[in-house]
């Protein structure tokens, strides 16, 4: 089997089938998954900000992401939630999109740099300089994964 044959199988599945035919399923999904986007950035760019020098200066980064990680893990899973029965709907449609492909391989650098690098760093307390480059570093890899999601639907 082929991922091309796997990823048809998805698409005629059942939740595909179900999101695909449905009149306002798509779009409910896919203003829900943009919420959840917009709480995942909220939740990243204050940690970002803060470990650039920005933003809230009443906290430590360590402070912020402390408060800000359940908000980014609800989102995660606000996103996953979504993002499968979206993707099920047309999965063939992506297996031919270069920018589905480009937002899943920023998606898995962005949560194993997220987890495994910047959080553990942060939580060692990092040096100005280390903390700076953790954020744009941050930044640089979660706006591929929006700008890439965004731009699925114009391709």
């Amino acid at each position: 089997m082929s991922l091309l044959d796997l990823f048809e199988s998805l698409e005629q599945s059942g939740i595909g089938m179900l999101v695909r035919e449905s009149l306002w399923l798509f779009p409910a999904l896919e203003a829900v998954h943009l919420l959840g986007l917009s709480l995942l950035g909220g939740s990243l760019l204050l940690v970002d900000l803060r470990l650039l020098g920005l933003g809230v200066r009443s906290r430590t980064s360590e402070q912020m992401m402390t408060a800000a990680q359940p908000w980014l893990l609800i989102s995660l899973l606000i996103l996953i939630g979504t993002g499968v029965p979206l993707f099920l709907s047309e999965a063939v449609k992506c297996y031919y999109n270069y920018s589905f492909w480009v937002k899943m391989s920023a998606l898995a650098i962005g949560l194993l740099y997220t987890f495994l690098i910047k959080h553990p760093v942060i939580r060692r307390g990092a040096v100005p300089s280390v903390r700076a480059g953790l954020g744009i570093l941050s930044l640089g890899v979660w706006l591929t994964v929006a700008g890439a999601g965004r731009w699925i639907g114009f391709s």
